[in-house]
């Protein structure tokens, strides 16, 4: 008899198990799940919590829509390559769909390999070389000519974008007679847009009177590179790098009484917000981003206005970007049919793969258009990268202003 009980109760601790794992192992899919690398810590933190905090107000807004769902999570990668495929692969065993990449470019480049191997719909609104991209990108046209990673998308401007846009708009404003560039000859980001800022300068006869570099290992004394600058008589100096730097050198250029014009590109974007750094150095300093915090109209107002009240601080350039990043996959999948179910419901469990497939037509296709933040009837290229156009803006009285 108590042998009869043991296999009895044994039976039903087994049926038990079993029904536990049919019935409540896996939970039904109710959202889109969206992921990203991004220095939620770090010397890049500004980027990474901007990214991290505009992708939610987004998600925040298109849930309570009704309609499609997202889940959204950032995981931290220090802005380093190596820590970036960790959190990738975190975001992969989360059960990440869609992927909003990494937010700078040498982790962009790192984890654009991983999803392009495996196949999920990559966006990216930050992370600008054409490496994140996979291919090697014309100085001129900006088109990548070969390995390129078809999952892979940009919002941001592409490196070589950004360098002949800066050149032309110099060279339309007559801003500078001699031209100083200081780049960081290590950074894929600083050396994509040197690269094609000095071929579109070449070509409209800019005179460049000195060119110096630094590396991550020296890129806090910038002695050297400001008193060449300054010796060569420039009168404006490009600097086609992240804020951290650009930093150091308006510092190191006013401790010399070296005042010349400055010029920089989307990675100044956040040294207003830089901790200890005397912002008046900033004044007049000059870039070209998609985005002006300042903008009259609706949409800028709104999204301002959220996210100071949820972060106490101006969304930047990145916040921007992220933001339009959510909502074109939104778009993208609300004009879309592979998620949509007969009956009115979504297929959430859709696979990253079939995600992709479907999201890379609907970028590619020659109807879709998306307007938001960072520029009006936005497209992108088979290549990926987004067409759309930039702003002059100028720092002035602590706050960026259209030129």
């Amino acid at each position: 008899m108590k042998k009869f009980v043991r296999i009895a109760a044994l039976l039903m601790a087994l049926l038990m198990a079993l029904t536990c794992f049919t019935g409540c192992g896996k939970e039904e899919a109710t959202a889109i799940k969206i992921g990203i690398t991004g220095p939620l810590t770090g010397g890049a933190a500004i980027y990474g919590n901007a990214v991290n905090n505009a992708a939610k107000i987004a998600v925040e807004e298109i849930n309570a829509l009704g309609g499609i769902q997202f889940e959204f999570l950032c995981e931290d990668d220090v802005h380093d390559a190596e820590k970036a495929v960790n959190a990738y692969n975190t975001l992969k065993d989360w059960g990440m769909q869609v992927s909003l990449g990494s937010v700078t470019s040498a982790p962009g480049t790192a984890t654009s390999a991983e999803a392009n191997a495996d196949h999920i719909f990559y966006l990216t609104p930050s992370a600008s070389s054409t490496d994140v991209l996979g291919g090697v990108a014309n100085a001129v046209t900006g088109a990548v000519d070969i390995a390129r990673k078809d999952n892979v998308f940009q919002m941001c401007f592409m490196d070589p974008n950004q360098g002949e846009a800066s050149a032309q708009y110099i060279y339309d404003q007559k801003l500078g007679a001699k031209i100083a560039v200081i780049y960081k000859n290590d950074d894929n980001y600083s050396t994509g847009i040197y690269n094609s800022f000095i071929a579109k300068a070449t070509e409209l006869n800019l005179n460049v009177v000195s060119t110096t570099t630094f590396t991550e290992d020296t890129k806090t004394d910038f002695s050297v590179q400001v008193a060449a600058a300054k010796d060569a008589g420039a009168d404006l100096v490009f600097l086609p790098m992240y804020y951290e730097s650009a930093a150091l050198i308006l510092t190191e250029a006013n401790e010399t009484g070296y005042a010349p014009k400055f010029f920089g590109v989307d990675g100044m974007d956040g040294i207003l917000g830089l901790e200890g750094f005397d912002t008046t150095l900033a004044e007049g300093v000059m870039l070209l981003t998609p985005f002006n915090a300042d903008a009259e109209d609706a949409k800028t107002k709104d999204f301002v206005a959220k996210y100071q009240e949820k972060y106490n601080e101006v969304p930047n350039q990145f916040a921007a970007d992220a933001y339009d990043c959510i909502y074109a996959i939104y778009q993208a999948l609300d004009e879309g049919e592979a998620l949509k179910n007969e009956d009115g419901t979504y297929n959430y469990a859709i696979s990253a793969t079939d995600l992709c497939d479907m999201l890379i037509e609907e970028f590619t296709s020659a109807d879709f258009t998306y307007s938001g933040l960072t520029g009006e009837n936005m497209t992108w290229s088979a290549a990926g990268t987004v067409s759309k156009t930039p702003k002059g803006m100028v720092i002035q009285n602590g706050a960026y202003v259209g030129m």
